[in-house]
């Protein structure tokens, strides 16, 4: 799809009820469903975090940024993710988050963001991360500088393929809660985008179909 073409949707897509629940559970392991509950995180605590699901023009055709992270003791290493992170001090709100972890992560500076509007948040218990996403605009190709200390690969997604069914896809993963499970996930190329990443894809492409 054209990126000027994707821009004359944007403000159905403002006006659109998101999804939600139903969106995220589609690509939810059985084992998550539970946790997209608000009452099943609220007496957590969870830390605030968000991220940015940006978009802009790549030869004329509008494109998803995606990140592969770096490989960390931790919970998410070397997984696909969106930009994005925890709250600090410095943010006035998740908004401010989500442009600041963007621009650290992938050098996008936040004067060259439109944030559109934020989606459902989502909460993730390995990591008691509670997960706000925001979708942006950038009106020029951007010069990527992805940070090496904790991106090791960008992936440029086309919103034609984003949209396209059949890279939605069942497979087997290793996660923190089992040694082997079978998972809903998004495979584009060599890269499988799976758990909450997956799950917040599952609510923007349903907000976006719904428009066309």
């Amino acid at each position: 799809m054209k990126f000027t073409d994707f821009l004359n949707y944007v403000p159905k897509i403002i006006n659109q009820e998101l999804p939600a629940f139903n969106a995220h559970a589609k690509m939810a392991p059985i084992e998550r469903i539970s946790s997209l509950n608000p009452d099943y995180y609220k007496d957590n605590n969870p830390k605030q975090s968000a991220v940015m699901m940006l978009f802009y023009p790549k030869q004329e055709e509008a494109h998803l940024i995606l990140i592969r992270r770096n490989e960390y003791p931790g919970v998410h290493s070397a997984q696909i993710s969106f930009p994005g992170g925890q709250v600090d001090p410095v943010d006035t709100d998740l908004k401010a988050t989500a442009l600041r972890e963007t621009y650290e992560e992938v050098g996008v500076i936040p004067s060259a963001i439109d944030v559109v509007m934020p989606f459902t948040e989502i909460y993730i218990p390995p990591s008691n991360f509670l997960v706000k996403p925001f979708l942006g605009l950038t009106a020029e190709t951007p010069h990527f500088i992805p940070n090496p200390d904790e991106v090791t690969a960008l992936i440029e997604l086309p919103l034609s393929i984003f949209l396209d069914d059949s890279i939605v896809i069942t497979t087997e993963m290793e996660t923190s809660y089992s040694q082997k499970i079978m998972v809903p996930a998004f495979k584009f190329e060599d890269y499988i985008v799976w758990g909450a990443t997956a799950m917040i894809l599952s609510e923007l492409k349903e907000t976006i179909k719904r428009v066309l």
